[in-house]
């Protein structure tokens, strides 16, 4: 049986990647930091499956210990700030977290045992303005935020522990992957959470900033897959991962609004205090590398990814009628 440690277990990509790495017979641990109010929501179904450890990644040595205590075959690193507005709100807390946090923990890994496998989870904000279309492993990077320019360090100095102590050691460049386990202060969740409270009576109005943002945007499900993959092959590497496809903010509104019967334009009001400092109009992915030596390629399209979120937010909502 190999062990697997996921820091960031209680986010929504760590939640989809202890289910897969439980289905495929892993002992999973799961690093959380310690706060007075602990979201376990979304793995509670699983609670009884796993081994949940507290750690930080602003802390050295909660690092070597669990290490130390779990022995981990493989290692991913989910944990980050990963809220892009409030990376500019909180520009040095993001940098500690997102970028010298994955220092803490590659050194760390080399310390206990060099010859964990560790994934970095990279993203596509990274590219920010984007040097060529679409976006692949050689593409240059210009991230446009602190959390992009944080993510960036993240990536390099993963690529530099690879490459300098022979550590097996990948990241997954991983664009818009979304579900209904997304949480409610990104855009997708809110645009598809307000227009199921539209729906019911619930609100009156959807506000956000800019419409023409175009992402490309998978299924968090699929994406979990492609990261253990990377961790199976024989030489470690970096992939993007895609569906290759991009849509607008204003398309993700629409098919959300249609799939309820409702003209979004009636509701959606463009508000300045969600505009970006520094905007990001275009990410689209190529993921041939991926679909070449990992043999994988995502499985829900679009429209089907907007329905099963707008669908689950409705179940939430079952039952729960009334004026806001």
């Amino acid at each position: 049986m190999k062990t697997a440690l996921i820091t960031g277990i209680t986010g929504q990509d760590g939640s989809y990647l202890a289910e897969l790495l439980l289905n495929k017979g892993y002992a999973v641990w799961g690093m959380h930091r310690r706060t007075s109010t602990v979201n376990f929501e979304r793995i509670e179904h699983i609670a009884n499956d796993i081994t949940l450890i507290q750690g930080d990644l602003l802390d050295q040595n909660s690092l070597q210990n669990i290490l130390q205590q779990a022995r981990p075959d493989e290692v991913f690193n989910l944990a980050a700030q990963s809220f892009v507005p409030t990376s500019w709100n909180q520009p040095l807390l993001t940098g500690e977290i997102t970028a010298l946090g994955v220092t803490r923990l590659l050194e760390a890994i080399r310390t206990v045992n060099p010859a964990i496998r560790f994934y970095q989870a990279s993203t596509s904000e990274m590219f920010g303005k984007v040097r060529e279309v679409p976006q692949r492993e050689t593409t240059p990077f210009y991230p446009r935020s602190p959390y992009g320019a944080s993510k960036v360090y993240g990536h390099w100095i993963t690529v530099n522990y690879r490459e300098s102590y022979n550590m097996f050691a990948c990241s997954g460049i991983l664009f818009n992957h979304e579900s209904p386990r997304r949480g409610l202060e990104f855009v997708t969740r809110k645009i598809t959470d307000t227009a199921v409270r539209i729906k019911k009576g619930m609100a009156s109005e959807l506000r956000l900033g800019n419409l023409e943002a175009k992402r490309d945007w998978g299924f968090a499900g699929d994406y979990v897959e492609a990261m253990w993959l990377m961790l199976q092959q024989e030489t470690p590497d970096d992939y993007v991962i895609a569906t290759g496809a991009t849509h607008s903010v204003k398309q993700l509104v629409q098919t959300a609004f249609d799939i309820l019967d409702l003209d979004w334009e009636q509701y959606v009001r463009v508000d300045e205090r969600y505009v970006r400092p520094a905007e990001v109009d275009l990410l689209i992915g190529d993921p041939s590398k991926a679909r070449k030596k990992l043999g994988w390629k995502p499985k829900v399209p679009f429209e089907d990814l907007v329905r099963l979120m707008v669908e689950a937010d409705l179940k939430r909502y079952e039952g729960k009628e009334g004026r806001s």
